[in-house]
């Protein structure tokens, strides 16, 4: 007797356009199978011309080389504290102990689930006491959802510090009509294989200054000198994006507005079918914020009524997954000081993230809210 195999629904899968193939078979033929090419430069100009705002791209080899080559460029080193979003996956924290700096975490506010601009400023009254002035603010745009940038930029820039704006989530949300990567000092992006749009693996790293972008670039690809020979004056990485993957890139950048309304398409589905579950809420759009919706995720009354429902769900082939675990709770982060006020932890035992990719069928969605409400009813 036959076992019937129900089709698996994946939490944010890739979502291939019509080009990417073309384009990377362009760079097979011409043999630009390199961390430099046509499509690297193209792609480049892509993310330069959707972002706008006047940004420089750089290509790279993850959101998570973004990070950390952002936070070299602005002069984090050995010993130095960096303002870090806890609510948020580990690549936006990692990189901060790559330069021997430590992390300062920063829990969320419950409107958008982002850095709490009132413990932020917290944050930097005590630091400031203690004789320690923060280097750097890591502040991330999770899932999509702009943070309160008018309020937590005011406060970086009264006490002069810089901002990598952590917009792996994000490309294509937009805060006040200016898109996510191009607010802060710093933008960077992620092209991973679960993002809005993939190159597989990749990122960007976004910035005003032509020079800044060159420098990132030069670090990118080990810091070589301008000789003959190899030289190096300063230590560099091998963080540049091949071609190869850049033309996936270029492909995707042409389909990037159909993926966001896609994904907002779900978050609407969604809402629609479960709002009225009562315990089940969804998080709202701020005035002025614009959400890429990248994923959709709801608030469920209990950690015991998450997990029956994700368990449920997985027990029908579909992945689903809790919202990110704060960084201050992670073992790995245990000694790192934090400012906490319980919404991110609380935002943890309730949340969970229900598949949201592009390309999902109407039938996919409706066998989603079907079983989170029959778990619910």
């Amino acid at each position: 007797m036959e076992t019937t195999v129900l089709k698996k629904i994946w939490l944010s899968p890739p979502h291939m356009g019509t080009n990417e193939e073309a384009y990377v078979k362009e760079a097979f033929e011409t043999n630009w199978i390199a961390p430099l090419g046509p499509n690297v430069q193209k792609f480049e100009k892509s993310i330069e011309e959707f972002v706008g705002n006047n940004v420089h791209a750089a290509c790279l080899s993850s959101g998570t080389a973004a990070i950390h080559l952002g936070l070299q460029l602005l002069g984090v080193g050995i010993g130095d504290e960096v303002l870090c979003q806890s609510f948020t996956f580990a690549a936006s924290a990692n990189p901060i102990t790559y330069l021997g700096a430590s992390p300062i975490f920063i829990d969320s506010e419950e409107e958008t689930w982002n850095i709490s601009p009132e413990l932020l400023e917290k944050a930097i009254k005590d630091r400031l006491a203690t004789g320690k002035k923060p280097k750097a603010l890591v502040a991330v745009h999770l899932y999509g959802m702009p943070y309160k940038v008018d309020e937590v930029h005011a406060i970086a820039q009264k006490y002069d510090i810089p901002i990598i704006e952590d917009s792996a989530e994000a490309l294509g949300s937009s805060y006040k009509g200016f898109n996510c990567g191009s607010l802060g000092d710093i933008g960077i992006l992620s092209f991973n294989g679960n993002k809005i749009i993939t190159t597989s693996g990749g990122g960007a790293m976004l910035c005003k200054d032509k020079e800044l972008k060159e420098k990132a670039v030069f670090l990118a690809t080990q810091a070589r000198d301008n000789a003959p020979h190899y030289q190096h004056s300063q230590i560099g990485h091998n963080y540049r994006m091949s071609n190869v993957l850049a033309g996936i890139g270029r492909g995707q950048m042409e389909v990037l507005k159909d993926r966001v309304e896609a994904r907002r398409r779900n978050f609407e589905f969604y809402t629609e079918q479960l709002s009225d579950i009562p315990g089940i809420t969804f998080s709202k759009e701020p005035q002025g914020s614009y959400s890429n919706r990248w994923l959709t995720c709801i608030l469920t009354p209990s950690f015991e009524d998450r997990e029956r429902i994700r368990k449920a769900l997985d027990n029908e082939n579909i992945e689903s997954r809790p919202l990110w675990k704060p960084m201050h709770a992670q073992p790995v982060f245990e000694n790192a000081i934090s400012y906490v006020n319980g919404v991110s932890e609380d935002l943890f035992e309730k949340g969970l993230c229900l598949p949201s990719g592009s390309s999902l069928e109407v039938e996919d969605l409706e066998r989603v809210c079907h079983i989170v409400k029959n778990e619910l009813k």
